[in-house]
C-alpha cells in the first residue's frame, strides 16, 4: 500500500513538474495532479504550488492511514506550451485500469525530453518574429532583414545560456545588450535605415509575456502568492531588458565617440 503511494506520488508530482517548468500557470499545476491522484482513487490530496517548488500530500483513508508528503524545488523554467498541453491531455486520459504507473511514468519521461523542433528552425522563427516587429514598427525591408539576422543570434545565444544554466535575468540583460549592439552596428555601417525598429525588434522577443499572463491569471484564480511572485519576476525581467539597452547604446557611444544616429 505505502508503495502505491509513493507511486502515485511520483507520478502527480512529475507531471506537475513538467508543466511547471514549462510555463504551466499555477491552477492548472494544482488541477492537473488533483486529477492524477483522484483517477488513482485517492480521496484526500491537498496541494500548494508556487513558481518555485511543489508541495503534495495524500492519504487514502485506508487501514494504512499514513499521510504521505513530498516537496519538489523548481530551480529553472522555460516556455514550452507543447509541453504543457500534452502532460494536461495525459492527466485526463490516464486510468490504471489502462495504463500501469511504469507506463505513465514513461510516458511523461518521453513528453519530458528534448524540444520537438531542433534548435535552427527555432532560432530561425525567432528572427521571423523579431523581423514581423520591426516591421510592424516602422521598418522597411533591410531593417526586417537585419532583424532577423539579430533574432536568429539572440536565440541562439539564449539557448546556450541555457546550457550554462545561468541566472535568467543576467541571460536576458546580455542578450538585450548583444541585440542592442548589433542593431547599432548595422546603423553604423548603413545596412538599416532606422536603428529604433531594429531595437524594437531584437527585444520584443525577450519580453515576459507568459510571465504576464500567468501572473494575472493566477492573481484572478486566488493564487495570490504566485500572482505577485510571477509579476515580479516579470517587472525585473523588463528591467534587465532595459539596463541591457542601455549598457550597450552607453558603450557603442563610447566606442564611436559621439552621438546615436537613426
Amino acid at each position: 500500500m505505502q508503495n502505491r503511494k509513493k507511486d502515485i506520488l511520483n507520478l502527480a508530482l512529475y507531471a506537475g513538474e513538467i508543466m511547471l517548468r514549462s510555463g504551466g500557470e499555477t491552477y492548472r499545476v494544482e488541477e492537473t495532479m488533483l486529477r492524477l491522484c483522484g483517477a488513482c482513487g485517492i480521496p484526500r490530496v491537498e496541494t500548494f504550488v508556487t513558481p518555485t517548488g511543489i508541495f503534495l500530500s495524500i492519504d487514502d483513508e485506508g487501514n494504512d492511514n499514513a499521510t504521505f508528503t513530498f516537496q519538489k524545488r523548481i530551480r529553472s523554467r522555460e516556455i514550452d506550451l507543447s509541453k504543457v498541453s500534452r502532460v494536461n491531455d495525459f492527466s485526463r486520459a490516464f486510468s490504471p485500469e489502462k495504463m500501469s504507473m511504469t507506463e505513465g511514468m514513461a510516458l511523461l519521461k518521453q513528453i519530458d525530453g528534448p524540444p520537438r523542433y531542433p534548435l535552427w528552425m527555432r532560432s530561425l522563427m525567432a528572427g521571423v518574429a523579431a523581423a514581423s516587429f520591426t516591421g510592424m514598427s516602422g521598418g522597411q525591408s533591410n531593417d526586417m532583414l537585419c532583424s532577423l539576422g539579430i533574432g536568429v543570434f539572440i536565440y541562439s545565444l539564449l539557448s546556450f545560456h541555457d546550457r550554462l544554466q545561468e541566472n535568467t535575468f543576467i541571460k536576458t540583460l546580455l542578450a538585450a545588450a548583444v541585440g542592442s549592439f548589433l542593431a547599432l552596428l548595422c546603423g553604423y555601417f548603413r545596412l538599416c535605415t532606422s536603428i529604433d525598429t531594429l531595437i524594437i525588434g531584437a527585444i520584443m522577443i525577450l519580453l515576459p509575456g507568459v510571465a504576464i499572463t500567468n501572473a494575472i491569471r493566477d492573481s484572478l484564480s486566488a493564487d495570490l502568492l504566485s500572482g505577485m511572485v510571477r509579476a515580479f519576476e516579470a517587472l525585473i525581467t523588463a528591467v534587465s531588458i532595459a539596463v541591457g539597452v542601455g549598457l550597450a547604446i552607453a558603450f557603442f557611444a563610447f566606442l564611436s565617440g559621439g552621438g546615436i544616429h537613426g
